[in-house]
C-alpha cells in the first residue's frame, strides 16, 4: 500500500463563501486558512499547493472579543527610520475591516511559497455582496 500524493496539476479548485457576520474574526480566519491550504480535503499533501478558492463577507460584522479592540494594534514599519507605524484594531476595523480579515488569514498561512500563493485565492468584503457570483461559490459553515 502506498500513500497518495497529490499534484499541483490535478488539484480541482473550488469556491467556498463563509459569513463573518457576527461570528469571532480569528474563527472565521483559522476556517479561511485551513480552506485555502486545503486542510480540509482527504487528498491533503503538506507540500502541495492544494487549497480552493475563500470568499469572506460582511468583514465589518465580525466580532473582536475580550478588549482587543482597543488593546490590539496591527504594527507595520515603512522601512526608514523611525518609520514604526502602529493602528488600533478599533480603527481597523471602522476604517478598512477587509484589511483586518486578510491580515489575520495571511498570519495564519505558511510563511513560504505556498502561502503566498494561497493568499491571493482569497477574496475579502465589508458587505454582503461579492463579485464572485459566476463561480457558483458553496456557503460554508463557521463553527
Amino acid at each position: 500500500m502506498s500513500t497518495f500524493m497529490a499534484k499541483k496539476e490535478t488539484v480541482e479548485r473550488k469556491w467556498y463563501v463563509l459569513d463573518a457576520a457576527g461570528k469571532p474574526l480569528g474563527k472565521t480566519a483559522v476556517a479561511a486558512a485551513n480552506i485555502l491550504r486545503g486542510k480540509h480535503r482527504p487528498e491533503f499533501t503538506p507540500h502541495v499547493d492544494c487549497g480552493e478558492f475563500v470568499i469572506i463577507i460582511n468583514a465589518d460584522k465580525a466580532v473582536l472579543t475580550g478588549n482587543k479592540l482597543q488593546n490590539k494594534y496591527h504594527y507595520h514599519h515603512s522601512g526608514y527610520i523611525g518609520g514604526m507605524k502602529k493602528v488600533q484594531y478599533k480603527t481597523l476595523m471602522a476604517t478598512k475591516p477587509e484589511l483586518a480579515m486578510q491580515y489575520a488569514v495571511k498570519g495564519m498561512l505558511p510563511h513560504n511559497s505556498i502561502g503566498d500563493k494561497a493568499i491571493t485565492r482569497l477574496k475579502v468584503y465589508a458587505g454582503s455582496e461579492h463579485k464572485q457570483q459566476a463561480q457558483n461559490p458553496t456557503p460554508y459553515e463557521v463553527k
